[in-house]
């Protein structure tokens, strides 16, 4: 962790809480925007890790492409700020979790399975419209708020 995640608070303006996730790049934290008090999902890259395996393209791509998409069924990216070892990405924080771990606890029923997979196509549908394509499109990164309303993790 950097200093500015050690010490809890990130630019001045978000105060970072728990981790929710990881994965090879990247950290996903809780975090609280100090401004507004309101939750966000705070993504934390290592800029030397990405630069190290040539992924930097891809993260700028991910940047842009989530810059560009805005629907009712996909992660909002509020901002992305930069230190000089780290890239953090603002996102919109969904409550209800991941729909594997929703899959993980039994078969769902066909009513709500119905509705996940329609807002799935949805969004992709609005993805491929705009010449955007998920890559990793996976019941991990479809994440459920609280009123079972689905929403995609967007990775460029």
């Amino acid at each position: 962790m950097g200093s500015e995640e050690k010490c809890g608070v990130l630019h001045g303006k978000y105060e970072l809480g728990r981790i929710l996730g990881h994965g090879t790049f990247a950290k996903v934290y809780h975090a609280r925007n100090l401004q507004t008090n309101k939750s966000v999902a705070m993504k934390v890259v290592g800029k030397e890790k990405v630069i190290r395996v040539g992924m930097m393209e891809q993260v700028k791509r991910e940047i842009s492409v989530m810059k560009m998409v805005h629907h009712p069924n996909i992660v909002e990216l509020h901002e992305v700020m930069a230190s000089k070892t780290k890239i953090y990405f603002a996102m919109e924080f969904v409550r209800g979790g991941e729909l594997f771990a929703k899959i993980a606890k039994g078969r769902l029923r066909e009513e709500p399975a119905r509705n996940y997979f329609q807002q799935l196509i949805s969004a992709i549908d609005f993805c491929h419209s705009r010449g955007v394509y998920h890559r990793d499109l996976k019941p991990e990164n479809l994440l459920l708020d609280e009123e079972g309303i689905s929403r995609s993790r967007i990775s460029g």
